[in-house]
């Protein structure tokens, strides 16, 4: 699934080094935005006034000027948007979430961005985001009327400003030829036949979110006596870490870790490349797994936001669902699509993304500022042992 950027589609911006989400996702504050209450942070060279945030209709009024992590959608789908619409797709890549919003902050105009979901709340409280209307997506229905979740999500009531692009969870993978099964619960990262060999991901909301619910905690608790116990509790798993990597997936394939924190779309991706998946395993643990989705959604100053709508659409269609799902290993929320992905994790049943796992909300919210400078204190102090 590693591709070159060669590979990512026909006009690739060098603005941004294009590294793959999956190998650099970031979901942390890290104190950029931490007062997200209210949309602070979001700073346009103007206030956008309502026209500019109202709907639009889907037609041509444009190329696609496309800002996402790369490698996340399937080259041939670009391929054929452009064939269709006599479009050009002009990619640029970012490589956090912080980093998208900082492009967007300095008044770069992209038609189609793809936040997560606490990323888009903040967007949607800061006016960033056009509203979508979902009469105009023919495909609409694929979505909201099967995965009612959101069709109201906490992160934009009513998606009035996003469509969910994928769904995902954090789990723990690891290789059974090495340690044999496990528990089920995220006290197996504190086993002792894998004393050395495990990884945490390298993502503060993940790890302390890891820490909490194995606590019985919030998973986005901000409260700092909450994070006292939890940095006590990672401390003790600390000296047993090899460390802190996002590249869950190869570190299992090269033998660096026999156990790891990761995400289950990664997962998903090292099926395809192992020589014997049987040796390999993802559980999804009792105590709780954050859940997680990216979205699309139509910054306010979209220079093209009715191709945007075109794309979008697109997007929803069912065979295009399926080839990406099969590119990035990320399950993608749309009816019809969902065998699918369960024939791509059959190995691995816990990737799934389930409606009593999005029902369990087990989202990373956002937090006032004084919770989220507990949350990036708490990280420095579980980073520097």
């Amino acid at each position: 699934m590693c591709r070159s950027s060669t590979e990512r589609g026909r006009s690739v911006s060098p603005e941004v080094p294009p590294p793959t989400r999956r190998t650099v996702l970031r979901a942390s504050a890290c104190g950029l935005l931490g007062a997200a209450v209210g949309g602070c942070g979001f700073m346009p060279a103007k206030t956008p006034d309502a026209q500019e945030l109202a709907p639009v209709k889907a037609r041509v009024d444009g190329d696609l000027v496309y800002f996402n992590w790369a490698d996340y959608v399937d080259p041939s789908v670009f391929k054929g948007f452009e064939k269709e619409y006599g479009v050009q797709v002009v990619q640029s890549n970012f490589d956090s979430m912080e980093g998208m919003v900082a492009k967007l902050n300095a008044g770069n105009r992209y038609d189609v961005v793809f936040p997560s979901a606490k990323w888009a709340q903040r967007l949607v409280r800061g006016g960033r985001l056009r509203r979508i209307d979902h009469t105009q997506l023919t495909n609409a229905h694929a979505v909201f009327g099967t995965y009612t979740y959101f069709a109201d999500p906490w992160y934009d009531p009513g998606s009035a400003h996003t469509v969910p692009f994928t769904a995902y969870k954090t789990g723990i993978g690891w290789r059974r030829d090495r340690i044999g099964e496990l528990t089920g619960s995220w006290r197996d990262l504190w086993s002792d036949e894998a004393r050395g060999k495990v990884f945490l991901l390298d993502d503060r909301d993940e790890v302390l979110g890891m820490g909490a619910l194995e606590l019985g905690l919030n998973v986005s608790t901000g409260n700092t006596g909450d994070l006292d116990r939890v940095t006590s509790l990672l401390d003790t798993l600390r000296p047993r870490l090899r460390g802190f990597s996002s590249d869950s997936y190869n570190n299992l394939l090269n033998g660096n870790a026999v156990m790891t924190q990761a995400w289950s779309g990664d997962m998903a991706v090292m099926l395809n490349q192992a020589k014997d998946p049987s040796v390999f395993g993802f559980e999804a643990p009792k105590e709780g797994t954050p859940i997680n989705s990216d979205c699309y959604a139509i910054p306010w100053n979209a220079p093209h936001p009715g191709t945007a709508m075109l794309f979008i659409d697109y997007m929803l269609r069912p065979e295009n669902v399926k080839k990406n799902i099969e590119y990035i290993g990320y399950p993608m929320p749309v009816a019809g699509t969902e065998k699918t992905y369960a024939e791509l994790v059959k190995p691995f049943p816990a990737c799934l993304v389930t409606e009593d796992d999005l029902k369990a909300d087990l989202f990373f919210r956002n937090g006032g500022r004084a919770a989220e400078d507990a949350r990036d204190t708490a990280w420095t102090h579980v980073k520097a042992g």
